[in-house]
């Protein structure tokens, strides 16, 4: 090709896929001006036995993204897991109401860690994996303020049983470290990963 013709036909901005489903991720990376396209990776997200927390989210976010970039070998991918972590116990997502209500309990009055991993594919099959950890401090909760915010469904799909851009937002009492890290996807993180590859300026 000619460079007249290079000139009329500048290569493709590699495009960026989102392994997740996550509406507060797909949130975050608008809000920061990231363009991205979805495609949800599918895997067993079981915790393997003796595996510790960091390690168990490290391979989620990994996992993700070789997943969905076997489907897109010429696009970066990137995969992430957020999870809620208490004396060294993993609150994933709960099961049904009352593992909810088990979870908020054991997070009442106390501080806990918000850690997310995220992991970047690039085409070349090079691979950044990185974490960001935040400490949460909740209030002392109510019984009633417990049960209500449970009955009202939000809990459901969240790690740790709740969202802190939602219902929760009152019961934080402290935050040290990156907020959008406790919301999904931690977004200073997340920047200085893409600009590494050349993706942001």
């Amino acid at each position: 090709m000619t460079p007249a013709l290079l000139r009329m036909h500048p290569p493709e901005k590699p495009t960026l896929i989102l392994a997740s489903s996550s509406p507060r991720r797909q949130e975050l990376l608008r809000e920061a001006g990231i363009e991205f396209m979805v495609d949800a990776a599918n895997i067993n997200e079981d915790q393997r036995p003796g595996e510790l927390p960091l390690e168990y989210a490290s391979r989620l976010a990994s996992e993700k993204a070789q997943a969905v970039a076997q489907r897109h070998p010429q696009s970066f991918v990137l995969g992430a897991d957020t999870i809620v972590v208490l004396d060294g116990e993993i609150l994933g997502k709960p099961r049904d109401t009352a593992d909810a209500s088990r979870m908020l309990h054991l997070l009442s009055g106390r501080s806990h860690h918000v850690t997310t991993a995220v992991c970047l594919m690039a085409p070349t099959l090079d691979v950044v994996v990185r974490t960001c950890t935040t400490q949460v401090h909740f209030r002392e909760l109510t019984e009633d303020e417990m049960q209500r915010y449970v009955a009202g469904g939000e809990p459901m799909d969240k790690a740790g049983a709740y969202a802190i851009q939602g219902g929760a937002s009152r019961w934080a009492d402290r935050i040290v470290g990156d907020y959008s890290n406790v919301v999904g996807l931690p977004l200073s993180l997340v920047t200085e990963i893409l600009r590494s590859k050349g993706l942001r300026k």
